[in-house]
């Protein structure tokens, strides 16, 4: 669990559901005039097949640590309040919910749109994985925000195989990518798809 600045960040082990009510009651407060959540649940079908459960993992420091910069982040893109978010580890059943956030602003522009940017965000970059359990077998899956994220890192690999970072910093003459200036390596197709 992580907590500062108004904001509540929690990975639950397995078999812990998401007490939604929690995390409502944790963002809301009088000087809000909006409070605005998503709540991920497992459906019963994907592209035809039974779905049973989905299961999760993650590296926990990391995905806490991720989760605190896209929250910074959404603090500086909108004037919140508030914010809360949840997600589960191991098997979640249909129709339970996986991942939830709640976000309070005095506005309800400000609280909707930083919901959407939060879970996009979740979905692209923190490190918890996600595999699909049908009645004829399981996969794992890469979501379509981690592929796109994946494919703009791609698109702007230098010549010694290495991207720049991303991270804003707030003087743009420390880099002229606008980034920390730490550039990290994508591994090949080949090696990614061998773990």
């Amino acid at each position: 669990m992580a907590e500062d600045e108004n904001t509540l960040i929690e990975i639950l082990e397995e078999h812990n559901p998401i007490d939604i009510v929690k995390y409502i009651n944790s963002v809301s407060a009088p000087e809000a005039g909006a409070v605005a959540t998503f709540s991920g649940t497992t459906r019963d079908t994907f592209d035809g097949k039974t779905v049973l459960e989905l299961k999760y993992e993650a590296y926990v420091p990391m995905a806490i640590r991720c989760l605190k910069s896209i929250c910074s982040s959404s603090r500086s893109k909108w004037n919140l309040k508030s914010i809360a978010v949840a997600h589960r580890l191991g098997p979640v059943p249909v129709g339970e919910t996986s991942v939830f956030i709640a976000i309070s602003a005095v506005h309800r522009t400000d609280a909707l749109d930083a919901c959407k940017f939060l879970i996009d965000e979740i979905k692209a970059s923190v490190p918890i994985w996600k595999k699909e359990v049908y009645t004829n077998g399981e996969v794992w899956k890469e979501n379509s925000e981690f592929l796109e994220r994946r494919l703009e890192l791609e698109n702007t690999l230098e010549d010694d195989g290495k991207v720049w970072c991303g991270k804003k910093v707030n003087d743009d003459s420390h880099s002229s990518r606008g980034c920390c200036g730490h550039k990290i390596k994508i591994e090949d197709e080949a090696a990614t798809n061998s773990r």
